[in-house]
């Protein structure tokens, strides 16, 4: 079973007030602090989605976008002064979407919620 959302930032902060919007959409938040912490869980743990900050201490949200894509999970990426250019940039790459910060937690339920119930194009393929 897949867990629910992997969160790649290095504040907690952030974390925890994501884990409160999430609760009530009943998806799980896991926290890697950089992008070899978020590599390994990666390794061991399925996830329906990950959110990465566009800039990492260890890499940017293109790194954690190539993790991502080799276990077939989708990524939203996130970022103070993201614009359409960013957005439109992340999904001709291949990330599900983008979150504004603040956060609004009606944003991040809707962006989440709805990458998470959507099969890869990869597994849905498979079942067919």
């Amino acid at each position: 079973m897949d867990s629910g959302v992997l969160f790649v930032s290095p504040y907690p902060q952030d974390a925890r007030s994501l884990t409160q919007m999430l609760s009530d959409v009943s998806l799980s938040l896991i926290h890697a602090l950089s992008l070899k912490e978020a590599a390994s869980k990666l390794e061991t743990e399925n996830f329906q989605v990950v959110l990465t900050e566009a800039t990492l201490e260890d890499g940017t949200w293109l790194d954690v976008l190539q993790l991502a894509l080799s276990v077939d999970t989708k990524l939203v990426v996130t970022h103070p002064w993201a614009d359409a250019r960013l957005w439109a940039e992340a999904i001709n790459r291949g990330a599900y979407d983008l979150l504004v910060q603040p956060f609004s937690g009606t944003e991040v339920q809707r962006v989440l919620s709805s990458a998470s119930s959507r099969k890869s194009i990869v597994k849905a393929h498979a079942a067919a």
